[in-house]
């Protein structure tokens, strides 16, 4: 089905260029013949059906996907922003011996407990030039329920969750959302998210096979390549989250007319300030069209196009996914009233990877999908997102479970209680805020706390201002009441 794509799009287009990094260009053509050598090199290195991705942006990610769905195996793309224990514990659960990545990445790889295959040292163009003369093998057979890809996030708890998505979701959320977005193989993307995020995944890698588009891959994002990328190659669609806007949007020198060109520009991902829309249309005449998606539902929900629009909705339901407001008696509220949002459609995934009670938890007998967020749809049909049910933040297009930052700080010999919260910020949307309750007569500073859990948290976990409190707001039942905890910053 995914495979299938990419070998249309060759069929259909095999001299259009396929992805470009800076470095170098591919070709449907070319894509192909490396995925096709990488499917027998994945083959080779491990038998293993599931497969570690350690790669940037770039043309080598979406020819390292292909190739490990060419061999049959589950790709699962890792998150190399994260600390080495955390990988480590998704390594373990993903149960996988071998991750695929490059040296710029051999100090992380070197502390992992798998086995690493560096593509520099693959002789990957000697074995394609050998591949030419053989009989290119045909893809897999596969059946649209089989796993794909096991993306994972912290969805409703501290720990890892693997996200199973199979064929049949990616394949339909990409046709889907390609129709609902009216979006045809003229366009031309520019690739500015990490490949880690099923947004990245569908929106970058595989939507532009499927439509045999050009893609435009900044491996690190900055906001000036990004404007001067978006001019110098006509780029039509760009699919980031709001911090990313506002960073181009911050960037003095990014010329008014760089984004002329633009067809299509989709904020996802987390809340789209209005300080952040108002001024790229002012600044660059684009209208930021918001969507909505989860990594568990492929992950388009629904989104504005450009011809369906409304100011301050993520727009309508993409084609064949369906969306309900439920109050907390489970039963579907009116227009105009805010409740929790249950998604339905052939996008929704297999479950989280070795969690069966966990997916019974979110996914009822009907395929309703309980998402965790609150909105309301208005009489026409255009979804807002008024807030969510769950505590977890996002920070940068990264999904933090607040429990996770309290324990690392609460492992402090002076800390008696910690409490997180996440306050907006204009650069990453949200940034996480910690209070504290020192032990009795402990003495300890913020900036001694702060370098403490900077030891065992990624850099975009630690918080970003400590608050060190005799005491805290609590409900009748000792539990610290967050919603006070803003009142007080």
């Amino acid at each position: 089905m995914l495979v299938d794509a990419l070998l249309d799009a060759n069929r259909r287009c095999p001299h259009t260029p396929a992805v470009s990094d800076g470095s170098r260009t591919l070709t449907y053509t070319r894509l192909t013949a490396l995925a096709a050598v990488l499917r027998e090199v994945v083959s080779r290195k491990t038998q293993c059906e599931r497969v570690g991705i350690v790669l940037p942006s770039s043309t080598a990610f979406p020819a390292v996907v292909f190739g490990v769905l060419w061999a049959g195996k589950i790709a699962i793309p890792l998150n190399f922003l994260l600390r080495t224990d955390e990988l480590t514990r998704i390594i373990e659960d993903a149960q996988i011996d071998c991750i695929l990545t490059v040296r710029h990445f051999h100090e992380l790889a070197a502390a992992l407990p798998v086995h690493a295959v560096y593509l520099e040292e693959l002789s990957l163009k000697r074995r394609m030039v050998f591949a030419a003369f053989k009989r290119r093998p045909s893809a897999p057979t596969v059946h649209s329920g089989d796993t794909a890809v096991i993306l994972y996030t912290s969805g409703t708890t501290a720990e890892p969750k693997g996200v199973e998505l199979t064929y049949g979701n990616l394949h339909r959320n990409c046709v889907d959302s390609i129709f609902s977005l009216d979006m045809d193989p003229k366009q031309t993307f520019l690739n500015i998210l990490p490949p880690f995020h099923v947004f990245g995944l569908t929106a970058n890698v595989l939507v532009p096979v499927f439509l045999g588009a050009s893609v435009y891959a900044i491996p690190r994002f900055n906001p000036l390549a990004a404007a001067r990328m978006t001019a110098d190659k006509g780029i039509t669609v760009i699919l980031a989250i709001p911090s990313m806007y506002a960073a181009i949007l911050r960037t003095k020198s990014a010329k008014p007319d760089a984004f002329r060109s633009i067809y299509l520009a989709i904020s996802g991902g987390e809340p789209l300030p209005d300080s952040v829309r108002i001024g790229f249309a002012e600044r660059f005449g684009v209208t930021l069209r918001q969507g909505y998606g989860l990594t568990e539902t492929s992950p388009v929900v629904s989104a504005c196009s450009a011809s369906v629009y409304r100011e301050g909705t993520v727009g309508k339901a993409v084609r064949n996914v369906q969306i309900r407001i439920v109050g907390g008696d489970g039963n579907d509220l009116p227009a105009g009233r805010d409740g929790e949002i249950l998604v339905r459609g052939p996008g929704v995934m297999r479950g989280y990877y070795r969690k069966p009670e966990e997916t019974r938890r979110v996914i009822d007998s009907q395929g309703w999908f309980s998402t965790g967020d609150i909105g309301r749809l208005d009489a026409d049909g255009f979804l807002s997102i008024t807030g969510r049910a769950k505590e977890m933040l996002i920070i940068g297009g990264e999904n933090v479970f607040p429990r996770e930052i309290e324990s690392v700080l609460e492992m402090h010999e002076s800390v008696l209680q910690a409490a997180v919260i996440g306050v907006p910020d204009g650069l990453r949307g949200e940034v996480p805020v910690a209070f504290v309750i020192p032990q009795k007569d402990a003495a300890v500073t913020a900036d001694e706390l702060r370098n403490f859990a900077r030891r065992s948290l990624a850099g975009f976990k630690t918080p970003k201002r400590i608050e060190i409190r005799d005491d805290l707001p609590t409900g009748p039942t000792g539990k610290i009441l967050k919603r006070k905890l803003r009142e007080m910053l």
